[in-house]
């Protein structure tokens, strides 16, 4: 099996359906941390598992600089969001979002459905 992993930021903003009082369902801002990590049997025919700019460009793409709550259909909390990325990046398995310093979530697939 091979695996690779891409860490890298983005910045947006997002408000929490909550139902509990809470000043996180004010709009606010985060520059996101995201761990993405990939997966496969074979290598591509590149000799890769998944290129580290299209694992970039999948998550940028969506969300870099935007307001979550009007590009995502699911309130957009950080266990939410680590989801997503598993669901809409090539072979990823695991992904891990941190908003705030500390304050992080992460989701794996527990299946083999991110292998090529």
């Amino acid at each position: 099996m091979y695996f690779v992993r891409k860490t890298f930021e983005f910045s947006a903003a997002h408000r929490l359906r909550l139902d509990y009082p809470s000043q996180c369902t004010n709009l606010h801002g985060h520059n996101w941390k995201v761990t993405v990590e990939c997966r496969a049997r074979e290598l591509n025919a590149n000799g890769m598992v998944v290129d580290f700019t299209e694992i970039k460009r999948s998550v940028l793409g969506a969300l870099d600089h935007k307001v979550l709550n009007d590009v995502l259909d699911f309130n957009p909390t950080a266990e939410n969001i680590a989801r997503w990325i598993v669901e809409n990046v090539p072979c990823c398995f695991r992904a891990e979002v941190e908003e705030s310093l500390g304050n992080w979530a992460a989701y794996e697939r527990d299946d083999d459905t991110a292998e090529i």
